[in-house]
């Protein structure tokens, strides 16, 4: 990257432990602190360590929800327990989005008394943060490390479930009471929907690629992609266990890092895929224990391995739908087998299987069920073709130059009287 134009920017980044929106927060970071930038990142208690090994100064929340560690036991969004997708956003809404909002504003509001940003990059789930934001008058642009996920006009209609859009403004419009008593407290005008919270932002910037979504009619200038960040997590490695020269495909199995219930199908991919004269590297993040499940011969179980690198010699990836793996997996070329679980894990592999690129499955999805579909991703060259024609359409759009120009813009832009 070149040198920054003019004197480094002072950069506060807030986020929360949600699994895979932390590594683009890391590599977002890493980018800025590459240009000369000096970067906080306000998160949780538990991801101190990897905020650190990125190169950026830790501020822990005090006020907001802050778990000591990423244990199942510590998980206030526990949405493993929801019956349906529209109960797991009810949830966010609660725990997340707008529930903690005045503790989100309070946080944010005490660290920039105490240390001035030039820009604050939220999670544009945290609308605390942008209505603290708004009340001082700091600018503030949210990044979304995902396809959008607000109920605007034109926009692909996301959450797992089908509906109008009035119908999706009014499941947001929930939280609605709860932002608007935030609100209050900090002097500020009541909303009337909560979508007009991100007005407070100088722009949302969406970390994935618009060849991966769907077309979006008449999206607003102040919405924009600025691609996928395809990095991998610092601290994380991949080295093949197998003699080099082993013939069978290598199949990488990636479910969510945090915990969505996910022990049993994790075992029936293996035993579907034991099947199969393939190599299989599973990785289960730090909630299940490798210890949980039972590998056969030709599997190998990890907490954490470096996507990146697998997937540069794996042939085909299976995957609850996160957005992180997902897009790695997509840019890769790979046909993906999706196994959503919820939050916008349906949404994404809709993304995918309409795209030809892969297939999905439910989470009940029997061992011979998975075996099947594996198969088929191997097999049949179709779905190869598909997901390497997807794959360089987002690769092309995956320049982390992209982030570091729209922040920097941002950053200098004249604040607004």
């Amino acid at each position: 990257m070149t040198a920054p134009a003019s004197r480094p920017l002072e950069l506060l980044f807030t986020t929360f432990s949600g699994g895979g929106n932390v590594p683009p927060v890391l590599a977002a970071a890493g980018a800025m602190i590459a240009r000369g930038h000096r970067v906080r990142i306000m998160s949780e208690a538990c991801d101190r360590a990897d905020i650190e090994a990125a190169g950026a100064r830790f501020v822990p929340w005090t006020r907001a929800p802050s778990r000591p560690d990423r244990s199942k036991a510590t998980d206030y969004l526990r949405d493993w327990e929801c019956q349906s997708p529209i109960d797991g956003f009810l949830r966010l809404l609660a725990e997340v989005m707008t529930g903690p909002a005045l503790a989100y504003a309070k946080d944010v509001r005490e660290e920039l008394a105490r240390a001035p940003a030039d820009l604050v990059v939220t999670s544009e789930m945290l609308m605390g943060v942008l209505a603290g934001c708004e009340a001082m008058g700091q600018p503030v642009v949210a990044f979304g490390p995902n396809i959008c996920l607000l109920p605007l006009a034109g926009a692909p209609s996301v959450g797992g479930f089908a509906a109008p859009l009035d119908a999706r403004i009014q499941l947001f419009d929930a939280g609605l009471p709860a932002l608007n008593a935030a609100r209050a407290e900090l002097g500020l005008k009541p909303l009337g929907h909560l979508a007009e919270q991100m007005d407070a932002a100088q722009a949302l910037l969406l970390a994935t690629s618009a060849a991966f979504d769907f077309p979006w009619e008449d999206r607003p200038a102040a919405i924009r992609y600025v691609g996928p960040l395809l990095v991998d997590p610092p601290g994380t490695s991949w080295a093949s266990p197998w003699p080099a020269g082993d013939p069978r495909p290598l199949v990488l199995v990636g479910f969510s890092t945090t915990f969505q219930d996910h022990v049993g199908v994790l075992q029936r991919t293996l035993e579907g895929l034991s099947r199969l004269p393939v190599r299989v590297l599973l990785t289960t993040g730090e909630t299940i224990d490798p210890a949980e499940l039972d590998a056969p011969a030709n599997a190998v179980v990890v907490r954490q391995a470096a996507h990146v690198a697998a997937m540069a010699e794996a042939s085909v990836v299976v995957t609850h739908g996160g957005h992180g793996t997902l897009i790695r997996a997509v840019a890769a070329g790979l046909p993906t087998l999706v196994v959503p679980h919820g939050r916008d894990q349906n949404d994404n592999a809709q993304r995918v299987t309409a795209r030809g690129a892969g297939l999905e499955l439910a989470p009940s999805a029997e061992a011979a069920q998975i075996e099947a579909a594996v198969r088929r991703l191997l097999e049949e060259p179709a779905f190869r073709a598909a997901a390497q024609a997807l794959g360089r359409a987002v690769r092309a759009d995956a320049d982390p130059e992209n982030l570091v120009r729209e922040l920097e813009a941002a950053a200098r832009a004249p604040v607004a009287a």
